[in-house]
């Protein structure tokens, strides 16, 4: 009875004023507004704690667009095109030359290794405060090629509505990504109202230096540290939040893992996947992408009842603007 009450009362807050004005009113928005409820109803059998309501969200495909590329690719690959005059041998030398070409298909092969090429001669040899200076530059002057939007511009209204309605009940929100950390930090406060400090993300190594003046700086190397992605996602909850999540939101089989470690605790939880399949507001793509595949995670949903967003259906509107036009 107080479970239905707890969601009586979620119901009749949600008509007095919707906190989620860009979602239908189907199944997923019901169940997010009924969870929130139950566990924030102080007496209620399936209160939580403020301290132990912890939201892990991923963030490509998931806060913001990722199609056709993850947007730091974009980043490094304009890095390179911007470099390229300095390195005269890049236009001999792959996978530089197929950034430099536009080769898809040579950059393709070039497969793991020639993206940490990539990312090394982008990254490493940077302080830390450099590296944050370009991508905050970066992201004022380049434009998504299918919206001719600020890559900033391309996160999802819903999810910026349900990030701020989380926190008005007393929840603490993270980014959990297999992005780059020091890429995201950057602009997650200011496009989710996420600071800094809760952004887990994959990670290369970075080492102090003092200057000769005494100052010091820390300085980006050319190696991998930590890859917060598939099951390097628990791992990163637990090594850098250190509470298992109650509510964990993604869209891929990166975030399987994730949402997987999320349900298996003991009090109330929410896993929910973001299905895309707005190809004219957005991108539909699901099993056979090359960018976010949604396949084995997909049929994870099913077998434990997970929540699955469709975003056509489920979605009023995509982004703060409006898109024209279908691809």
């Amino acid at each position: 009875m107080l479970g239905a009450l707890g969601f009586v009362s979620g119901r009749q807050a949600f008509a007095q004023s919707d906190p989620l004005t860009s979602w239908n009113d189907s199944a997923p928005k019901l169940a997010i507004l009924d969870f929130v409820a139950r566990v924030t109803q102080e007496g209620g059998p399936d209160f939580v704690a403020p301290a132990q309501r912890i939201a892990v969200f991923d963030n490509d495909g998931t806060l913001w667009a990722e199609q056709p590329m993850y947007f730091q690719e974009a980043f490094v690959f304009d890095r390179i095109k911007t470099l390229a005059a300095s390195h005269p041998d890049w236009r001999e030398t792959q996978p530089f030359m197929a950034v430099i070409e536009e080769d898809r298909e040579a950059l393709a092969a070039a497969g793991e290794k020639g993206l940490l090429d990539l990312l090394a001669a982008t990254h490493a040899g940077m302080t830390t405060d450099a590296f944050a200076a370009t991508v905050a530059e970066w992201l004022q002057s380049a434009r998504d090629p299918r919206f001719g939007q600020p890559y900033d511009r391309l996160v999802y209204q819903p999810q910026l509505e349900l990030l701020a309605y989380l926190r008005a009940n007393g929840f603490k929100t993270f980014i959990v990504s297999g992005g780059g950390v020091e890429f995201m930090r950057v602009f997650a406060e200011r496009a989710y109202g996420i600071p800094p400090e809760q952004v887990v993300g994959s990670s290369g190594l970075v080492n102090f230096r003092l200057l000769a003046d005494g100052k010091p700086e820390l300085v980006k190397q050319p190696k991998v540290e930590f890859v917060d992605d598939g099951p390097g996602k628990p791992v990163g909850i637990n090594r850098f939040i250190g509470r298992r999540p109650i509510l964990a939101f993604g869209n891929s089989d990166g975030d399987q893992q994730m949402l997987e470690w999320t349900g298996a605790g003991s009090a109330p939880r929410l896993a929910a996947l973001l299905h895309h399949t707005d190809a004219e507001r957005e991108w539909a793509y699901d099993r056979a992408s090359h960018v976010g595949k949604l396949d084995k995670a997909l049929e994870e949903a099913r077998l434990r009842g997970w929540t699955v967003v469709d975003m056509k259906r489920d979605w009023k509107r995509v982004f703060a603007f409006e898109p024209k036009g279908a691809l």
